[in-house]
């Protein structure tokens, strides 16, 4: 099958970074602490914008914060806070940059109580990923029972920017939950990871 035969979700096409993230790294199930982070934090950014903004800003993301490190976010002096918010190449938003703070810090206790954040968040789904037979992406949902739990959950335990729409697009993004399209050439393959 050549590339232009591809079928992949309407979402993404058009543009090779997102037929990229799409084919190699969207609805993939991610068990690592690290990826999740990194992806909680994108989506931290991502609220009130397009996904497609925040991944070509990402490589810049991954700079500004320490490769994603949340040991060393939790730590963020004044002064990094200043020195981020003054960094063009990613998203200057204060409350986010704070909320990326406070989140790493939070992260941090849940990985305590139940031993790995991972553990925890894919507790939610019973640990397998919830498979959908979406038709086409513009009718699937923007949150679920299940994000709304999840979002409310980390809301009382003192997470910023975690509404059920960011944390269930965090879920599509860590394969929580499979959105792709039915006819999408990454469904089967997805639901079989």
């Amino acid at each position: 099958m050549s590339e232009s035969e591809v079928k992949r979700c309407g979402w993404c096409v058009g543009d090779p970074l997102y037929e990229a993230y799409h084919d190699n790294e969207w609805g993939v199930p991610v068990y690592d602490d690290d990826t999740i982070f990194e992806f909680l934090i994108l989506e931290t950014f991502q609220a009130g914008l397009s996904w497609i903004t925040i991944l070509r800003k990402r490589e810049n993301f991954r700079e500004a914060f320490d490769q994603f490190d949340y040991r060393k976010i939790a730590q963020y002096s004044e002064e990094k806070i200043q020195e981020l918010l003054q960094n063009s190449g990613i998203i200057r938003n204060k409350l986010k940059v704070r909320a990326t703070i406070t989140n790493a810090q939070l992260f941090i206790k849940i990985q305590e109580e139940f031993g790995s954040f991972s553990k925890y968040i894919w507790s939610f789904v019973d640990g397998k990923a919830i498979q959908n037979k979406v038709k086409d992406y513009k009718k699937a949902p923007a949150t679920t029972e299940i994000s709304d739990k999840l979002s409310k959950d980390l809301k009382k335990r003192g997470f910023k920017f975690v509404g059920s729409t960011v944390v269930y697009a965090h879920m599509q993004a860590t394969g929580m939950v499979n959105d792709h399209e039915v006819s999408c050439f990454r469904y089967s393959e997805v639901k079989t990871l």
